[in-house]
Formats: C-alpha cells, structure tokens, sequence
C-alpha cells in the first residue's frame, strides 16, 4: 500500500498535469507535447522512489555526484519502471565524462568552450567506455534571455555569433534552447520565455538543418507561463516534492 508521502505525490501529480492541460488548451496547444521533468536534485533516493511510484518517469539532477548516486540507487530497485534522467545546472568541464552517456539530455550548455569540451569527450568514448556512447550527445543551448549578471548562458547576440561554430560539432546534437525566468515576476518570465521562443524561430530560419524543437523553460512558479509561451519542457522541483508548495 502507499505510504502518504507517496498519495500526497500522486495527488500533485494530477494538480500540475491538470494545471499544464488547461494552460496548453488556452495556448491553442496539446499538453502531450509538453515533457514534465521532475527535478530531483534537492531529494533523497527514498524520495525520488515515491515519486517513480507515483507516476513520474523524467527527472533531472544538477550535480553529476548526485546523479550517478541515483542511478546506482535505482539499478538496485528493478522493480520500479525504468525512468530517464536529464542534466540541469551548470557543468564543469571535469564532470563530463561522468554525465555523457547517462542523460538524455543536457540543458545547460552554456558557451562555446563547454560545447568543445562536450562534443570532445564523446568522441573520445564512442564504441568505447562505461556506458559506451554510438553516437552524439543530446544537448540543449543555455540562453540568458533576460540579462540577468547572476545568470549564465549565451547572451542572444553571442548565441547568433557563435551559432555555426556549435552547429559544426560532431560530438553533440543541439535539440533546441533552455532559459531561466527572473524570479517574483511572472510577467517578466512570461516575456523571458517567449524571447526564447523568437529567438529559437530566428535561428531555424537561419539554420534550418537544425532541429530546434526543444524550448526547456518553466518553473515550480512561472511553468503556466512557460507553456503559454511555447515551452515543451517544464522543470519542475519544490512543486512536485513539496506537496505543501502553494499552486496558486
């Protein structure tokens, strides 16, 4: 039987699948083209097992330490259905090797230098190496729409100058754009997200070969917006984990 954590998480659940279906319908969108990425990085593994349990099967850590932890933790529970994991938050170049292969996805490409050093470490571990790696990592371009000092990313005009140096990289494969909002503003994130959005409409005309599908915006406070907007992933942490965390 479930514990009450666990209903309490699957009540949730509901809430916020509900929540993103209506704010897709009033978008004239289909909420199944929006990925719901549970963020795990503040939970421990008895918490991340509920939230299997409870129906979630994305999640997305920030540190690698803690990623790989959770892997070995679920390799243990064969019981549970298989999940995916994504990278969120910033990489530093001596923790790639101990992401590449285990994520779906990477958000947090940030700049130029960390694309190479990316696109470099794969092509050092493909057809060889725990996992081994057959083809190109799935990344995702960090954009700092809003120009926020505390925020890292490409500035828009240094993503369109360095646009066809990442595009040439063979060690990744650029699936489309992540952003942050600013905080306590949901009109300020609303516009974040659909600068992001313009921006990724730019740069597919321009780079057509691309595939730019991929809007990685929207948080516990602002993912309403974000799907108004166009965002097809939500990163979700306190809202999901914290059953107490106020949906407004």
């Amino acid at each position: 039987m479930a514990d009450a954590y666990e209903m309490a998480l699957a009540r949730r659940r509901e809430e916020i699948l509900a929540r993103i279906e209506a704010a897709a319908e009033r978008a004239g969108r289909s909420s199944e083209d929006i990925r719901l990425v549970a963020v795990s990085k503040t939970v421990g593994e008895e918490e991340l097992f509920a939230a299997i349990r409870a129906g979630y099967r994305s999640f997305a850590e920030n540190r690698p330490q803690m990623l790989n932890a959770k892997l070995a933790a679920l390799a243990e529970h064969p019981e549970l259905p298989p999940v995916d994991f994504d990278l969120i938050g910033n990489l530093q170049k001596n923790k790639i090797n101990a992401v590449i292969g285990r994520v779906g996805l990477i958000h947090s490409i940030s700049s130029s230098h960390l694309a190479q050093a990316v696109s470099s470490r794969v092509l050092k571990r493909q057809g060889e190496g725990t996992p081994p790696l057959s083809g190109p990592q799935d990344v995702l371009i960090e954009v700092n729409v809003s120009g926020e000092a505390t925020k890292s990313g490409f500035s828009p005009e240094g993503l369109r100058a360095d646009l066809d140096g990442l595009r040439a990289l063979p060690g990744i494969r650029i699936r489309g754009l992540m952003t942050m909002a600013p905080r306590g503003d949901r009109a300020a994130a609303r516009r974040t997200f659909e600068g992001l959005g313009a921006l990724r409409d730019e740069l597919a005309d321009r780079a057509p070969e691309l595939d730019l599908s991929e809007l990685s915006c929207g948080m516990s406070e602002d993912f309403e917006e974000a799907v108004a907007a166009g965002s097809t992933i939500v990163r979700l942490g306190r809202v999901v984990f914290d059953p107490s965390f106020a949906l407004r």
